[in-house]
């Protein structure tokens, strides 16, 4: 059976379409308007092995804000309901993931439960790309995302000074844990409460 959805937003700020399939071959196609934005969903795509496809349009005259938060609702709103009701799922995944000289620390739960602990201090330098992708909006990209997903997420930053490293370990590192936990072990929902 195919774990793959389709999902749009569409609000007054921005419209999203995003479509995901979870046992794919790694190919991401996507378009948001904000090049650095896009290599990170790539990522996404590319390491968690999944078959991404997004396209969006937003107010980006105003700010980025508003498509990177729809972008990760949408794309978090695809995965829940890809993974239907995760029977069989291996659920947990953690994992050291380093970028040259930056390292983050991701462990996450495909619970049913939103929960994010962020760590991952910045330094200070000007926004990435043109548009430009403000640092401090990639912690609102995971939340976004990870709420969306019903997933505990929990990110470190063990070492760094790059932001763009900083920024793309994190997104390989949620890749790469996310193929894990979505793996299937067995057959049950792994949960004693019986659904997740």
């Amino acid at each position: 059976m195919s774990r793959s959805a389709q999902r749009q937003r569409n609000t007054k700020e921005t419209a999203v379409d995003v479509s995901l399939e979870i046992d794919g071959s790694g190919t991401a196609e996507v378009s948001t308007g904000i090049p650095f934005y896009d290599h990170m969903l790539e990522q996404l795509g590319k390491h968690g092995g999944f078959d991404l496809r997004i396209r969006a349009t937003g107010d980006l005259h105003i700010d980025t804000h508003h498509t990177v938060e729809d972008v990760g609702i949408a794309l978090g709103e695809a995965f829940r309901e890809a993974l239907g009701d995760k029977a069989g799922v291996r659920r947990f995944a953690s994992g050291l993931f380093p970028l040259d000289e930056a390292l983050v620390e991701v462990a996450l739960d495909l619970s049913g439960r939103a929960h994010v602990v962020w760590n991952v201090p910045m330094p200070e330098v000007l926004p990435l790309g043109n548009p430009p992708f403000d640092p401090q909006l990639a912690e609102h990209a995971f939340s976004s995302f990870a709420n969306a997903a019903g997933i505990t997420l929990h990110m470190r930053l063990c070492h760094g000074v790059n932001v763009h490293h900083i920024i793309e370990a994190a997104f390989k590192g949620l890749a790469r844990c996310l193929r894990d936990a979505v793996r299937i072990e067995g057959t049950a929902v792994p949960s004693t409460k019986g659904v997740l």
